[in-house]
C-alpha cells in the first residue's frame, strides 16, 4: 500500500457518469472536491469514445501491465518485445533517483566550492539535452551556483558563440549520451576537450559523463581521466530519461532542489500506479484522451504553455513524436505555434494547455473560444516550477498508454537513423573526395536558392522562386502539416521571423504548422516526418555560416558536418517520397527570411 499521505495525490475522474458531457474533473475519494484545476477537460463529443477507451482499459488491466512490464500490451513479436523489455526502467527511477540524491548534491557542492567553476556546459543531442534545457529556461541560474548552458547543436556560429560566453578555464563540460557512439555529444567532446587541453595540464578534471554501462563514452572517459562518470540504467531510453541521471547531474550542478524535484515525480507515480484506483489514474486519463483522439483524427497534439515553461513543449515534443510517429500513423506535437482563434484551425486538433497558476485574461478566453468551436481541450495547472517533475512523468505514463491505443510500440525510433545513415554516406564521401555532394538549383532570384530533389522537380516550375513556392504549398494537404526545418543558427530574431512565416502558413492553410532546430529535430519530430503519416509538406531553411570550426581527429568541421546532416535528412525525407523543397538564405539569414515571407505572403495571401 502507498503511505498514507500519499493519498492527497489521487484524484478521482468522472468518468462514464452523464455529466462526461461538460467535461472531466478531478475530486477527491469521498466526493470532497480537491485541486479541480490541475487536470481539466472539456471533451465535446469525444467524451463517449474516450470513456469507451477508459473502459477497455480497465478491462485489459492496461495500468497493471505496464507497471508489471508485460511488453506484450504493445506487441506480441519478439524483435519488438526484445526492444521493449529493455525500455522500462523509467517507472522506477525517480524512486533511485530520491536513493542517490544526496550524493549528486554532495558532487554539486564539491563542484561549486573546489572548482570555482562558473558555468556547467550539457553537451548533448535529443534525450540527453532537452530536460537540461527545460530546466535551464525555467529556473534560470541560481545564486551561488554555476549557470548552466546546453549545447544541442553542430552550428558552427552556435559554438562560436558559446565558446565567448564561458571561461574555459572555468568551465565544466557534462559529455551526455547514451549510446556512447551518437554523433554531436562526440564531437563536442573531441572540440571542447582539445580546447581545455591547451590551456590545463589535466583537462580531464573539468568533464564529466553520462552514458550506460559499457559503452565507448566509459571507455574514453576513463582514458582521459574525467572527473567522474554517471553510469546511467540501461533498460532507459534517452528520450524517457529525464528524472536518470541524464536529468538530474545537470539539475543538481545547477542548484534545483532534485530532492524536491523527485518527490513531485514520486507523488504521481503513486498516482498513476496499478493500486490506483482507475477513475483517479491521471496517466490513464490524458493517455486515453490523447490516444483516442488521434484515433479519431484528432492527431495534431497543441501545446500551450506559459512563457515561463515554454521549454517544457520542447520536452514534450521529442517524447511524443519520437514514441507515437511510426508504422504510417502517430500523433505529432504541434509545440510553439501561436494561439489562434477557432477559424484558423481545421477538425485535426487536440489542446493542451499546462500553466503555472491561471492564464491571463485573454489567454484564457482564447482557449474557452476553443472549446466552445468543439475542440478537445485539456488543462494542467502546476503549483510552482518543482511540479514539472510530475510533468515529466506523467507525459511519459500518458504516452506509454497512447501506445497501447494505437498499437504502437513508444520505445522504438525506428527511421530515426535513416538520416544518420544518409549523412554518414555524405561525409565519406566528402572525406573521398574533399567536398559534398550537392543538389541542383532549382530556382533562384539573387538572395534565395531553391532546391529540390528529381522528383519534386518535376512538379515546380524553375521559371522563379515566387512560382516554385506557389506550386510547392499549393500540395498542402486538408487535415496535413506544414513543417519548417531550420538548419540555422537558433536567435530571438531568426526565431522570431520564423515564427512570423509559420504564422502566416497557419493561418492562410488552416493547417497545423512546426518548427524546429537541425540537428535538434533529427531526434525528435524527425521520427514522425519520415515513419508517421504522408501528410506532411516539408521546407528546410539552409544558410551560409559566417564561421567554420574544425573537429579535432576528422577530416571535416563543423560547418560541413551541419551540411551533410541537413542534405541527409532531406535524401531521407526524398526515399520517403516526402514533399519537400530546400531554400537557402544566403549569408544574411534575417534578409533572406524577410524576403521569403514576402514571396509565401505572394504565393498563399490571406482571403
Amino acid at each position: 500500500m502507498w503511505p498514507a499521505f500519499r493519498r492527497a495525490h489521487c484524484w478521482r475522474v468522472k468518468l462514464g457518469l452523464p455529466k462526461i458531457l461538460s467535461g472531466i474533473g478531478f475530486t477527491m475519494q469521498g466526493g470532497k472536491s480537491m485541486e479541480s484545476d490541475r487536470l481539466n477537460v472539456s471533451l465535446g463529443k469525444y467524451s463517449g469514445v474516450i470513456a469507451d477507451a477508459h473502459a477497455q482499459a480497465r478491462q485489459d488491466q492496461v495500468v497493471q501491465r505496464i507497471w508489471s512490464k508485460d511488453v506484450s500490451l504493445w506487441k506480441t513479436d519478439a524483435a519488438h518485445q526484445k526492444i521493449i523489455r529493455n525500455s522500462l526502467g523509467w517507472l522506477q527511477v525517480a524512486s533511485e533517483m530520491s536513493a542517490v540524491a544526496g550524493d549528486l548534491i554532495d558532487f554539486s557542492d564539491q563542484i561549486r566550492g573546489q572548482g570555482g567553476f562558473k558555468h556547467v556546459m550539457l553537451c548533448g543531442m535529443g534525450g540527453s539535452s532537452l530536460c537540461p534545457e527545460v530546466l535551464r529556461q525555467t529556473f534560470g541560474q541560481q545564486s551561488g551556483y554555476p549557470e548552466l548552458l546546453v549545447l544541442d547543436s553542430t552550428d558552427p556560429d552556435v559554438l562560436a558563440a558559446f565558446a565567448n560566453q564561458v571561461d574555459l578555464d572555468h568551465c565544466l563540460f557534462i559529455i551526455a549520451s547514451k549510446s556512447g557512439t551518437t554523433t554531436e555529444p562526440l564531437v563536442f567532446y573531441k572540440y571542447w576537450y582539445n580546447q581545455v587541453a591547451q590551456r590545463r595540464e589535466n583537462p580531464g578534471e573539468s568533464f564529466v559523463a553520462i552514458t550506460d554501462p559499457g559503452t565507448r563514452m566509459v571507455e574514453m572517459a576513463t582514458e582521459d581521466k574525467f572527473r567522474r562518470v554517471f553510469l546511467n540504467r540501461s533498460d532507459i531510453g534517452g528520450r524517457y530519461s529525464a528524472l536518470s541521471y541524464f536529468g538530474m547531474v545537470p539539475a543538481a550542478l545547477m542548484g534545483v532542489d532534485i530532492r524536491k524535484l523527485l518527490g513531485r515525480a514520486e507523488g504521481i507515480m503513486r498516482s498513476c500506479s496499478g493500486e490506483s484506483p482507475s477513475e483517479s489514474n491521471p496517466g490513464m486519463l490524458l493517455g486515453a484522451i490523447v490516444g483516442e483522439c488521434a484515433n479519431a483524427g484528432r492527431d495534431k497534439l497543441t501545446i500551450v504553455t506559459n512563457q515561463n515553461i515554454a521549454a517544457l513543449g520542447l520536452w514534450i515534443e521529442q517524447l511524443v513524436a519520437e514514441s507515437i510517429g511510426k508504422e504510417g500513423k502517430g500523433i505529432l506535437p504541434v509545440n510553439g505555434e501561436p494561439l489562434g482563434p477557432p477559424s484558423v484551425y481545421c477538425d485535426d486538433r487536440v489542446f493542451v494547455s499546462i500553466a503555472v497558476g491561471k492564464w491571463d485574461g485573454e489567454t484564457d478566453r482564447a482557449l474557452k473560444a476553443l472549446e466552445d468551436g468543439g475542440h478537445p481541450v485539456v488543462y494542467r495547472s502546476l503549483k510552482d516550477f518543482y511540479d514539472l517533475g510530475e510533468e515529466f512523468f506523467l507525459w511519459e505514463f500518458a504516452t506509454a498508454f497512447a501506445g497501447w491505443r494505437l498499437s504502437i510500440n513508444p520505445f522504438d525510433q525506428p527511421n530515426v537513423q535513416e538520416s544518420k545513415t544518409a549523412t554518414k554516406e555524405l561525409l565519406e564521401y566528402f572525406t573521398r573526395e574533399g567536398k559534398l555532394q550537392e543538389q541542383t538549383v532549382l530556382a533562384s532570384d539573387g538572395v534565395l536558392n531553391v532546391y529540390a530533389d528529381e522528383q519534386t522537380s518535376e512538379f515546380l516550375p524553375s521559371t522563379s522562386v515566387l512560382e516554385a513556392l506557389r506550386a510547392h504549398l499549393a500540395g498542402v494537404r486538408k487535415r496535413g502539416y506544414i513543417a519548417l526545418l531550420d538548419y540555422v543558427e537558433e536567435t530571438p530574431e531568426i526565431e522570431a521571423a520564423i515564427q512570423t512565416i509559420r504564422t502566416h502558413l497557419r493561418d492562410r492553410t488552416r493547417c497545423a504548422t512546426t518548427t524546429g532546430y537541425g540537428p535538434r529535430f533529427l531526434h525528435s519530430t524527425g521520427q514522425f516526418h519520415k515513419g508517421g503519416p504522408d501528410t506532411g509538406l516539408f521546407i528546410q531553411l539552409t544558410a551560409v555560416d559566417k564561421v567554420d570550426l574544425p573537429i579535432p581527429g576528422e577530416s571535416y568541421t563543423f560547418s560541413i558536418l551541419k551540411q551533410a546532416q541537413a542534405l541527409g535528412d532531406f535524401r531521407a525525407l526524398a526515399s520517403r517520397g516526402r514533399r519537400a523543397v530546400r531554400i537557402d538564405l544566403g549569408e544574411d539569414v534575417l534578409l533572406g527570411l524577410s524576403k521569403l515571407r514576402e514571396l509565401i505572403v505572394q504565393a498563399c495571401p490571406i482571403a
